[in-house]
């Protein structure tokens, strides 16, 4: 029966003995709560309510500047309700602040504040019938076997529909600048305006100073308005897929037009 009974409870030979012992003397084996210890509880509900309005009234200061002020609202005025959180280390100041009960009365939502960039306005360009307002995008040729591809610079003219086409080793500044300028000056008219978008090959200070040098205005594409460079994005799946195909150009590859216009 002991074999049996450790079988089914799992239980070891001691642990069987001591509950059959139990049986025999009280009658019955009943299971035990299990007692976790648990240390008083000293700051209550209402003291981390109190430490999140001062906090809110205050920006959330360190520790012990806030720990001070706790100090001063019990023993210079008076306050009662301050008379424990007057007597808190820094310590356990931090541990109610990761509490739960913290974060739901102290949390402050605020929507993502936008980073305003000074280079190029954010809107969509506005050629009114003349020539001289470029859309610009790149297109990579792809990578293989840890090579890298070739980077087109297409440009396209929104009025004439004047399509200019580059070919830069990468499109870092000092790689795609000179392409690019060699690109604008293959235009047969001046230049007025530049969109792309919000890609950093295009919009650094580099490009912005080259463009300040032409007197054309400088725009980029708005969040969320993918038709603001859609014209450009046209002519690189028409115009340039169609030629140079979707495989993989090495960037020594001979092949790659520095220059063309259609």
């Amino acid at each position: 029966m002991r074999a049996y009974l450790r079988k089914v409870t799992g239980l070891s030979e001691a642990q069987t003995t001591r509950l059959i012992r139990t049986f025999l003397d009280c009658g019955a084996v009943r299971a035990q709560p299990y007692q976790r210890h648990r240390f008083a509880v000293r700051y209550t509900a209402e003291d981390v309510t109190l430490l999140a309005e001062v906090d809110r009234a205050h920006g959330r200061l360190s520790g012990p500047a806030t720990r001070r002020i706790l100090q001063r609202a019990y023993e210079q005025f008076g306050e009662k309700q301050y008379e424990r959180l007057a007597k808190i280390s820094v310590a356990h100041l931090y541990n109610l602040r990761a509490s739960v009960r913290y974060r739901n009365q102290a949390a402050v939502f605020e929507p993502t504040q936008s980073t305003a960039a000074a280079i190029g306005q954010r809107r969509k360009p506005d050629p009114q019938g003349r020539p001289g307002y470029v859309r610009v995008d790149t297109v990579h040729q792809g990578d293989s076997a840890g090579t890298k591809g070739v980077h087109h610079i297409n440009a396209v003219d929104a009025v004439t529909q004047w399509q200019v086409v580059g070919c830069a080793e990468k499109i870092s500044e000092a790689y795609l600048v000179p392409v690019l300028a060699a690109v604008l000056a293959q235009f047969p008219f001046p230049i007025r305006g530049f969109h792309a978008d919000n890609g950093s090959e295009y919009i650094n200070h580099r490009v912005a100073q080259m463009l300040r040098k032409l007197y054309a205005e400088f725009t980029k594409s708005r969040a969320c308005r993918s038709q603001d460079n859609a014209l450009v994005e046209g002519k690189n799946g028409a115009v340039i897929r169609k030629l140079m195909g979707y495989g993989h150009r090495s960037r020594s590859c001979n092949r790659c037009p520095k220059r063309s216009s259609f």
